[in-house]
């Protein structure tokens, strides 16, 4: 899920780790490596077990080019006639990207997005497990959604100080954001994922993500009217 992003701390920074991987990479070959993850992911499923750059740019709609230098960032280099190892790449990748780790995120308003994000599937194959969720609204506390409870939002912070989750999702309307944002920082929470439509100003430690649907609508439509 893309969308616009704002970050306080450098979340184009990639863990370096004994394999020799790089410890930072520009934030948009950090988006690329993100779309590549998620298509050779899918290229597994169909058993398919190599991928040259042509093949793999062409998914993503960037040139080759920009693929094999992105992947020689990683030490990677695909051999001529064969291309590249998919399973090798999803590791290398996935360690970049952090997605060896796994991270507990725990999701805040469980509205109609909200709702939609806890049902969907594709977090956990990347690392990322949905511990809880809060809401305000009686009617959905003590429910499940995807498998995950919804608690009651009044109890947010002592259910946090419990379960010590590493992100979160904020889906909250943009009059509520600021503070519920404060309060899972306060509780250790290190980056926040925010659909509400409004920018998040928080501590520079903290990361932050801020994914506004309306504005990305109104990108997309000037990108229609101007072709």
């Amino acid at each position: 899920m893309s969308g616009s992003t704002e970050n306080n701390a450098t979340t184009d920074q990639a863990a370096s780790g004994s394999s020799g991987l790089p410890g930072r990479l520009p934030r948009p070959a950090v988006g690329r490596l993100s779309l590549y993850f998620r298509e050779l992911h899918r290229l597994a499923d169909q058993g398919v077990s190599h991928v040259n750059s042509k093949e793999l740019g062409a998914l993503v709609d960037v040139s080759p080019a920009v693929v094999r230098r992105d992947l020689s960032s990683l030490g990677t280099i695909g051999r001529r006639g064969v291309g590249y190892a998919i399973d090798t790449l999803i590791d290398q990748i996935g360690l970049v990207l952090g997605s060896d780790v796994q991270w507990q995120v725990v999701l805040v308003g469980v509205g109609s997005l909200g709702n939609a994000l806890l049902r969907y599937r594709g977090f956990e194959r990347l690392g990322f497990r949905l511990t809880a969720a809060f809401d305000l609204d009686p009617s959905k506390i003590g429910n499940q959604v995807g498998g995950v409870s919804v608690w009651d939002a009044a109890t947010m912070v002592g259910k946090l100080a419990e379960l010590s989750p590493d992100l979160a999702i904020l889906a909250v309307p943009a009059e509520q954001a600021t503070a519920v944002a404060s309060d899972l920082v306060a509780s250790g929470v290190n980056g926040i994922l925010n659909f509400a439509p409004t920018t998040l100003r928080l501590p520079r430690k903290v990361a932050v993500v801020n994914v506004d649907l309306a504005s990305e609508l109104q990108r997309l439509a000037f990108s229609v009217q101007n072709q």
